[in-house]
């Protein structure tokens, strides 16, 4: 089949190249020139045959808006648009609601995989009608890892990027546990090869995964990580899985304190600790370090 691709960073990129290897062709748009195959949202759309299906591949909030915006001008009633940014689910309605209003289906799609995408496949939660997946479906196909997993059809419109935002949220309490865990095996003096223990486990322990094995790779470009600084930026989906945890009244413990963690990392001297240190001097005596 044809498709429409908009965005070609790093994911969408490696996305266009799969999508060919599976021998469907891809037509693709990017503001970079160097990157995109046509000039143009217009010239793009021009390109492709009725009915087209174009796949949206840009950075949430307003340039994902922006270029369905535009797309709802360019495109003709039976076309289908696919968001698979990182858009919030809530987002999704109104796209849906926007396109239908001149007869354009719309799919979102929550797409994991990072930079291994191309090699291993992207796992993909889509929500939509079953008609409109079904126009999109051989993309679909042709991302997936191999095999009868890593693609679900997860419910109507938003379901995809809701189960894609959990996922995250808990992918960032799974980080938080290997950091945690590393710490605390680089703390004390009786163990003295954190990354060979970090190394056993990937093999008969119950907390092998795929998250594990990078770490150990990346323990193995920098043994005790001395040449990262402690930050960690957030992508939004952790705040907006606890911010639907709230809405539902979910207990979400784990997840909500590796978020904050995360806010955590990006103080150089926190305000939390100076009060903290401040009130165990007032209450107990406990000495305080002083910033000069």
């Amino acid at each position: 089949m044809e498709l429409g691709l908009v965005g070609l960073g790093k994911m969408g990129g490696n996305m266009r190249e799969r999508i060919r290897r599976a021998g469907h062709t891809v037509i693709g748009y990017d503001r970079n020139p160097d990157l995109a195959d046509v000039g143009s949202l217009k010239e793009l759309v021009d390109r492709l045959q009725g009915p087209r299906v174009v796949w949206v591949m840009v950075p949430a909030g307003a340039a994902t808006q922006s270029t369905i915006d535009e797309l709802a001008e360019l495109l003709s009633p039976g076309d289908l648009v696919v968001d698979g940014g990182n858009s919030r689910w809530t987002d999704d309605e109104k796209h849906a609601e926007e396109l239908a209003a001149k007869g354009i289906g719309f799919v979102d799609c929550g797409v994991s995989g990072g930079v291994w995408g191309l090699e291993n496949g992207y796992a993909l939660m889509y929500g939509g009608s079953k008609d409109d997946v079904a126009k999109v479906q051989p993309v679909f196909d042709a991302l997936k890892p191999e095999g009868d997993f890593g693609s679900v059809h997860a419910g109507k419109v938003g379901a995809g990027h809701f189960a894609k935002m959990v996922h995250n949220g808990i992918e960032y309490a799974m980080m938080q546990a290997y950091a945690e865990g590393w710490e605390l095996l680089e703390k004390v003096d009786s163990v003295e090869n954190v990354r060979e223990v970090f190394r056993s486990w990937q093999e008969g322990t119950v907390i092998r995964s795929w998250l594990l094995d990078l770490a150990v790779n990346a323990l193995d470009d920098d043994e005790h990580l001395e040449k990262l600084r402690g930050y960690a930026a957030d992508s939004g989906e952790g705040r907006w899985t606890v911010e639907a945890a709230i809405d539902n009244a979910v207990p979400l413990p784990a997840i909500t304190a590796s978020l904050f963690a995360r806010f955590a990392s990006r103080q150089d001297d926190s305000p939390q600790m100076k009060m903290i240190a401040a009130l165990r001097n007032q209450f107990g005596g406990h000495a305080v370090e002083s910033t000069k």
